[in-house]
C-alpha cells in the first residue's frame, strides 16, 4: 500500500512538473494558448462611434493576433451606415452614409487580417439598400437573414458578444 502511495505521488510531481514546464514559456507571455471567438453588434447612426469601433477591433487584434481571433461584425439597422456609400444614401431610405475614403480603408485592413463583416438581409429589404451598388465591399455571403439572430447563433456556438 505504502509503495502504491508513492506511485500516486511520484506521478502527481511528474504531472506538475510536466505542466510547469510546458506552460511556463506561454505564461511567461501572458498568453493562456486559447484561440477568441467573438461578435461586435453595430447597429447605431453615429460616425464617430463607428470609427472608434473600428479602432476598437483594430486593438482587439492587436492585443489577441489575427491567428487567435474569430471575430465578426454584424451591421443591421442603422449600423448599415458604416459601409453606406455617402453617395449612394438618397437612393435609401438612410439619410446619409459613412463610407468615406478613410473609413473604407480601415474595414479593408480588418478585412485583411480575417475581419468578417456581416450585413442583415432584413435592414437591406427595409431601407431599400442595394448591397452590391450602395454598400461598400459587400458581397453575396457576407448577408445574413437576420443580424439578430446570426449573433444568437453565433453566441450559441461560444462567441463572446461585445457592443461597444
Amino acid at each position: 500500500m505504502h509503495e502504491k502511495m508513492f506511485r500516486s505521488k511520484k506521478f502527481l510531481l511528474l504531472k506538475l512538473l510536466f505542466c510547469v514546464t510546458v506552460g511556463w514559456p506561454t505564461w511567461l507571455a501572458g498568453d493562456d494558448g486559447t484561440s477568441q471567438q467573438v461578435v461586435y453588434h453595430v447597429n447605431f447612426d453615429d460616425s464617430q462611434e463607428q470609427q472608434q469601433t473600428l479602432r476598437y477591433i483594430k486593438n482587439h487584434l492587436n492585443a489577441v493576433g489575427e491567428d487567435k481571433l474569430d471575430l465578426r461584425v454584424i451591421l443591421h439597422g442603422d449600423g448599415l451606415t458604416l459601409l453606406l456609400e455617402p453617395d449612394m444614401a438618397d437612393n435609401t431610405l438612410f439619410k446619409s452614409g459613412y463610407a468615406t475614403d478613410e473609413l473604407t480603408a480601415s474595414v479593408a485592413a480588418l478585412k485583411d487580417r480575417g475581419v468578417r463583416f456581416l450585413v442583415c438581409a432584413n435592414t437591406l429589404r427595409g431601407k431599400k439598400v442595394d448591397h452590391e451598388n450602395d454598400l461598400y465591399d459587400v458581397a453575396g455571403e457576407d448577408i445574413v437573414v437576420s443580424g439578430v439572430a446570426e449573433i444568437a447563433r453565433l453566441q450559441g456556438q461560444g462567441f463572446a458578444y461585445i457592443r461597444p
